[in-house]
């Protein structure tokens, strides 16, 4: 096919501009939409293309039909988005990877390790029926009146066990405060 080329000179507020954003908008909007998924993706992307059209200070050689020059422009304009958003999501990865890889040392496993064994003692030294509640309440994840139903005892005595389990744990566990929260920052 032999096209010819069209030159096009589109400025801010001509009327030459303002026919091809009206009549081409939708379309491509829609175009942008089935590759983003995102109405405001797909807005800003169109948007996008005329901005670029009505920053260049030298008119726009077009081989093609202006339609298909749009289409282009909004594919491309996509495409470098999405490409942009993988490269991004890569370096996040990469970075969270190379962090965790740092801060898991040999020193902070072994506090991590000896964390562990204090927090099981200090849990099995707890008053049997205190330890019972935390351990219905923290690990098997039940309601302070599903344990109340469980064990036939109030909720107001479920609240009172856990009170002075967390007290007790709070105490015996008070020198492994910063290495507990250094953890729950970088687990969550």
């Amino acid at each position: 096919m032999n096209h010819t080329s069209t030159i096009v000179e589109l400025t801010s507020g001509g009327e030459a501009f303002d026919r091809v954003y009206l009549s081409n908008y939708p379309a491509l909007y829609s175009y942008a939409f089935t590759m983003l998924a995102d109405k405001q993706l797909a807005e800003e992307m169109v948007h996008q293309v005329f901005l670029k059209m009505l920053e260049r200070n030298a008119p726009i050689t077009i081989h093609t039909s202006i339609k298909a020059y749009l289409y282009r422009a909004v594919n491309n304009e996509c495409l470098n988005y999405i490409k942009h958003q993988k490269v991004k999501q890569s370096h996040q990865t990469y970075t969270m990877n190379t962090m965790n890889h740092q801060t898991e040392t040999p020193a902070n496993k072994l506090q991590f390790r000896e964390l562990e064994q204090r927090l099981h003692k200090a849990i099995n030294d707890l008053p049997l029926q205190c330890r019972i509640v935390f351990q219905m309440s923290r690990f098997e994840e039940l309601k302070y009146a599903e344990i109340a139903t469980e064990l036939g005892i109030s909720i107001k005595t479920v609240e009172n066990q856990m009170g002075k389990a967390l007290k007790r744990l709070r105490a015996q566990l008070a020198d492994y405060l910063p290495l507990i929260l250094w953890i729950l920052i970088n687990l969550i």
